[in-house]
């Protein structure tokens, strides 16, 4: 892919088979464009595009009149614009494309390039007055001259341009290569007002991103969008020359759909500092891209529904960025035995592994350090590892908060003899019980069903002290069953000790 004056020019000869035929590519590029349309001749190697520019590029006035009968009029097609065309050189497929962005269009000649028109060639036009004034009106009729002649009097580029018009000599180009880093600015056709107004140019900018990371077979961590303030000042207020804002998500994509969700989730939350004229796009981290291979056999019914449903971590991340980032949280279980710390929340749209087990809810209360907490399923293995996996904080729910139990071991945990007696709901902080002699009352006397369950840790955590307990499931009937635990202050031979409600079985 090169830049040859006002057109794009693309190589395909040696990629063809790889698009499936070049009428497969031609549909391709028709399909990502739909203003192309063009003629296509059989035995051509490249293929020339208009590429966007202020002027409409084409023949001047003089040589409308006098190009060959042989070239027709083509009829404008009901597509659109003609502005893709086909040649043996790249040349000549940028005079194709001239006579077909010609005002009328042209038909193409018969014979290539023997009787393409002079203009057709950037090279030719400052002596296409003069060659004509001799009779010489084609390719084929200037190449016939004595080629001494003709350098001598219009220079040696006339005769490398015709020669590489024909295939006889090598035609170098620079070749376009993608940057290592991805960044496209783009100026605004209007001011933006507000930050849901950028995303239409965001789009734009998106598309070529995309292109971007599939030639580069990246897929996209994180990017950012900024954008350039039209003021630097108002209300006697000095104002930022821009703003910016990132986006992440979890796993490298290059699902295009995704990242204008989140884009535009996250843009619906941005408030302007000023009116905005320039938005620049920029891929910040990027990963190799591993392509999912398709299975030979036909899809199940299971997986066509698999497939219309959105994936967990795009829906993590687009519920994120809706209502915050600290508002969606994920439970990473920690290497800890005791049940207040066997679960770590942090927020779900960084976490790369695959969230598992059902969502729950998260008050505010219990952001806050109150309110009662859930560990569903909470264990203890051999080894000391904790192996809960759901929690929910009790209290009224809120609509602005989500949070969800993750396991990041993809091996089923091992499960402590006793993790049935381990109740649903846990008291943050525990709660003290008063005493009827060494008995604890809550609501009344409470009956010992089960225990003690020995927990003695914390000796690695300095900010808090030594720790030894002894849990026990209790009963009265007054509050059903409950969760209790004896806290022994210094050795046990002293005898001094307190409990403490610590959970609550549903």
């Amino acid at each position: 892919m090169a830049l040859l004056d006002e057109a794009l020019l693309l190589e395909v000869a040696s990629t063809e088979r790889l698009w499936g035929g070049r009428a497969r590519l031609l549909s391709l590029i028709r399909q990502h464009r739909p203003g192309f349309c063009g003629h296509a001749e059989p035995a051509e190697t490249a293929a020339a595009q208009k590429a966007p520019a202020p002027e409409r590029p084409g023949p001047g006035p003089g040589a409308e009149k006098d190009r060959d009968k042989d070239a027709g009029r083509l009829p404008q097609p009901p597509g659109g614009d003609p502005a893709l065309a086909q040649g043996a050189t790249a040349f000549e497929a940028l005079a194709l494309l001239r006579l077909a962005q010609a005002d009328p269009p042209h038909r193409p000649p018969r014979r290539l390039p023997h009787d393409l028109p002079l203009r057709t060639l950037a090279a030719l036009r400052p002596h296409a007055a003069s060659l004509e004034r001799m009779g010489c009106r084609t390719l084929g009729a200037l190449r016939a001259l004595p080629r001494a002649g003709v350098a001598r009097r219009f220079g040696a580029d006339v005769l490398r341009a015709l020669d590489q018009a024909f295939g006889d000599v090598p035609h170098p180009l620079p070749w376009i290569e993608l940057p290592e880093r991805f960044s496209l600015s783009a100026e605004l056709p209007a001011l933006a007002e507000s930050a849901g107004t950028l995303l239409w140019s965001a789009n734009r900018l998106l598309g070529v991103l995309h292109g971007w990371l599939q030639a580069r077979q990246q897929g996209v961590l994180a990017l950012e969008l900024a954008w350039r303030h039209d003021l630097r000042r108002i209300d006697g207020v000095d104002l930022p020359a821009q703003q910016s804002l990132t986006v992440r998500t979890a796993e490298p994509t290059q699902d295009l759909a995704h990242l204008r969700r989140l884009l535009a989730e996250h843009l619906g939350r941005q408030r302007l500092a000023a009116p905005v004229n320039q938005i620049t796009l920029s891929g910040t981290e990027t990963r190799p891209w591993a392509e999912a291979s398709a299975s030979l056999l036909p899809p199940s019914p299971e997986d066509a529904r698999r497939a219309q449903g959105e994936p967990w971590h795009q829906w993590v991340e687009r519920v994120s960025a809706r209502l915050g980032a600290q508002q969606v949280e994920v439970a990473v279980l920690q290497a800890d035995h005791r049940p207040e710390c066997m679960l770590r929340w942090e927020p779900a749209a960084g976490q790369s592994a695959p969230v598992q087990g059902p969502a729950t809810v998260r008050s505010p209360r219990a952001r806050s350090g109150g309110g009662a907490t859930t560990t569903a399923g909470a264990g203890r293995a051999d080894d000391g590892r904790a192996t809960g996996s759901a929690r929910h904080d009790g209290g009224a729910g809120s609509a602005g908060s989500v949070s969800t139990a993750s396991h990041r071991d993809p091996r089923p945990a091992a499960v402590a003899a006793d993790a049935a007696l381990w109740p649903g709901w846990l008291l943050r902080p525990p709660q003290r019980l008063a005493l009827q002699g060494s008995r604890p009352l809550w609501h009344g006397p409470l009956r010992l069903l089960a225990g003690p369950h020995r927990f003695d840790g914390g000796w690695w955590d300095a900010s808090q002290h030594l720790e030894r307990r002894d849990y026990f499931v209790a009963h009265n009937d007054t509050v059903g069953t409950v969760w209790i635990f004896r806290q022994w202050a210094g050795t046990r031979e002293a005898g001094r000790h307190e409990w403490f409600l610590h959970g609550v079985f549903g």
